[in-house]
């Protein structure tokens, strides 16, 4: 890789209701898809700083605790994802940004193959951060 070459990064939270159900926002641009909450990180912010923004932006959610429980490259995007078990202060009080039309809390097994894959290795962290290829 030069040293002019980009590639993007990205932190995201998986945030669990009472029944242990994933929180996933609809996304008003692009493919209008389901995704985790979260984001790209700004030049000079830390990826925590960016999930903690990203995340407070989208939703208006702060957090407990995060734990980073994954990494993940994604070919398609030329990405790494950040992926941090993330307890909130109130997730009663969600207040989506014009970005999302809605948020819903889903399954696992509802899951797209590669969105479930990253939220298992979350919800199975035994403190050893997962890193792998999609």
């Amino acid at each position: 890789m030069a040293f002019e070459d980009t590639f993007r990064l990205s932190s995201h939270a998986v945030i669990l209701n009472d029944k242990q159900e994933i929180l996933l926002l609809k996304a008003t641009y692009g493919e209008l898809s389901w995704g985790l909450p979260g984001g790209a990180l700004e030049p000079g912010e830390t990826i925590h700083e960016a999930l903690e923004r990203e995340c407070y932006e989208e939703t208006r959610l702060k957090f407990d605790s995060l734990t980073l429980t994954g990494v993940y490259y994604h070919r398609k995007f030329n990405s790494q994802a950040f992926i941090f078990r993330c307890n909130p202060s109130n997730l009663g009080a969600i207040a989506l940004s014009s970005e999302h039309s809605e948020y819903k809390f889903f399954p696992l097994d509802t899951l797209g193959e590669v969105q479930k894959i990253r939220v298992s290795d979350c919800l199975n962290y035994a403190g050893e951060v997962i890193s792998r290829k999609f």
